[in-house]
């Protein structure tokens, strides 16, 4: 019997996160070949997210609950999901009741196909405006740098073969990125077409600090491309500027008047100053993510983690080491006992 590992990164979803969990019950009841488990990720939530999974871990025989001590996002989150999975299909999928749940067998009948990694597909997305730019913009960046194809649409609802979660988990450092991540493991990917729900409740919360975060760590956590851009764009400007150089001496040698403008020149100035202001930005960003990685910034803090019956057990351990700081913190021994 094969097992259906569910993870949830959790965040201001108090009034939906148990629609969520009841709907998956509901579901996996017509999946008479599998088993499953859940693992909540809360995302340090400032309202009472947690005490509503601490109290579903009481009845449950299949929850564990992980709780940050601090908010490191939803990437974040997701990876410290993967620590505790001991499926063989790993599912990935929001708290607020978007994900169309009762399509889950549509894509594990992609990855019985061969597929490592199934995705939903969404024509339109349930999202406001900005989140849409920032999507468009996020896609587009994967495109250039990740050599992303140009028709795959990474979502918040997928199945993984187990493998592509643990080779993800290899990635110890911080600034996570999933998509990075998985193009780096496999281009066996699919999307399979269904229609995103709204809302259960409330708003979304991806403000534009986040959605900038986001993007600088695909940015400049996972391809040299920038750095590459940069070069041409340095090594374009010094010819443009030489031959504008050698086209002004050749014009005075043969007694043609040069004319001098102050305006066109600061104008030159101040595009160049520019460019070279951005190109040490950006140099400056790799390399201070750079001092953030050798210093072993962990990629999350787990404050505690409830396993199913209600218990629980302080953890304190960091990401840093990727999947075997979060499994120590768990123990074999209370893993065991969850699932038994």
């Amino acid at each position: 019997m094969r097992k259906l590992s569910f993870v949830i990164p959790c965040y201001g979803s108090e009034n939906t996160i148990l629609f969520v969990l009841d709907e998956i019950r509901q579901t996996m009841e017509s999946f008479a070949d599998f088993e499953y488990e859940v693992v909540c990720v809360n995302d340090c939530s400032p309202d009472g997210v947690l005490e509503k999974l601490t109290e579903a871990a009481k009845t449950c025989g299949n929850l564990t609950v992980v709780d940050f001590a601090k908010n490191m996002g939803k990437h974040a989150a997701v990876m410290a999901g993967y620590s505790f999975v001991t499926g063989d299909l790993v599912v990935t999928m929001d708290d607020d009741g978007q994900c169309p749940i009762d399509k889950l067998a549509l894509l594990i009948g992609e990855i019985d196909k061969g597929y490592d990694l199934a995705m939903a597909k969404y024509p339109e997305r349930k999202q406001s405006a900005f989140k849409n730019f920032g999507s468009n913009v996020n896609a587009w960046m994967s495109q250039m740098l990740l050599n992303r194809p140009k028709d795959l649409q990474f979502s918040n609802f997928g199945v993984s073969r187990r493998f592509v979660v643990d080779e993800i988990l290899r990635y110890r450092n911080p600034y996570p990125y999933l998509e990075g991540l998985t193009l780096r493991v496999t281009h066996r990917i699919a999307n399979v077409p269904m229609e995103e729900r709204e809302r259960y409740a409330g708003s979304g919360s991806y403000t534009f600090r986040k959605s900038l975060s986001l993007w600088l760590n695909g940015f400049t956590a996972f391809s040299v491309k920038p750095l590459r851009i940069a070069s041409v764009m340095g090594t374009a400007i010094a010819c443009i500027g030489f031959v504008y150089g050698l086209v002004l001496i050749i014009r005075r040698l043969i007694g043609i008047d040069v004319m001098l403008g102050y305006s066109s020149t600061m104008a030159v100035l101040l595009f160049i100053g520019g460019v070279l202001m951005m190109m040490v930005g950006l140099v400056g960003e790799y390399i201070g993510r750079i001092y953030i990685s050798i210093n072993d910034s962990p990629q999350y803090v787990i404050r505690d983690v409830f396993f199913s019956g209600g218990s629980s057990k302080g953890a304190g351990s960091d990401g840093s080491k990727g999947s075997k700081g979060a499994k120590e913190s768990k123990g074999s021994k209370d893993s065991e006992e969850s699932q038994g």
